[in-house]
């Protein structure tokens, strides 16, 4: 059976990748799809733990070769997911999660509908303008982008399936958790697991089911 694909999303402050990589440190059985990106690293960042860091002829080339499940540009640098790697994943029966935007979300979705999409919000403009500032990782002028960006990409909240409030750490970890944990109970994930036909339609089960009344 294939793995689950979960995306999350998010404005940049909201606590994505914190609550993604809490997650994984609780859950083995997940894994985070590392993507490409034009960012350059930020101070601690790592090329392959992060993000994969390549310049811009690079992930051109590798867009126009088709390397990548979804790309967006976002923040005046581009974001890519391989595809190679999600395949592979994915028949190795391993769940997946791609920390992407709206944008590469929208693409995934169109790619598999069973995807399932969850946003994380801040509790409001104003305590994600405080994150941002106290992670110390961006100038004013970049904070002030990514706070308008923010709004844009708030607007598209309603396109996903889940949305989670991060204003309690640990009860916005539970609930990404707790998704991601009945996602693999879906009937036709777990029928056909077992091997078990997936119609419902079951001979005699009308019948037992009137006699039982």
């Amino acid at each position: 059976m294939n793995g689950n694909i979960f995306i999350v999303a998010a404005p940049s402050g909201a606590g994505k990748s914190s609550l993604v990589n809490a997650v994984l440190a609780e859950d083995a059985n997940v894994q985070l799809s590392i993507s490409f990106t034009t960012r350059p690293p930020r101070p601690g960042e790592i090329n392959g733990r992060e993000y994969h860091f390549v310049d811009v002829p690079t992930f051109q080339a590798m867009m126009e070769g088709g390397e990548f499940l979804e790309c967006a540009e976002v923040h005046g640098n581009r974001y890519g997911t391989s595809q190679k790697w999600i395949e592979q994943a994915r028949n190795l029966g391993r769940d997946i999660i791609l920390e992407i935007d709206w944008q590469g979300a929208r693409q995934v979705r169109r790619l598999f509908p069973s995807a399932l999409s969850v946003f994380i919000l801040p509790p409001s403009l104003q305590e994600l303008e405080r994150r941002l500032r106290t992670r110390g990782k961006d100038s004013d002028a970049a904070i002030s982008q990514r706070l308008m960006n923010a709004k844009d990409e708030v607007s598209h909240a309603r396109e996903f399936e889940y949305v989670i409030i991060n204003k309690d750490f640990d009860e916005a970890k539970r609930d990404l958790g707790a998704i991601i944990r009945a996602a693999r109970l879906r009937s036709s994930d777990v029928l056909a697991c077992i091997g078990m036909p997936i119609p419902l339609a079951v001979t005699g089960l009308t019948d037992l089911d009137s006699s039982a009344r």
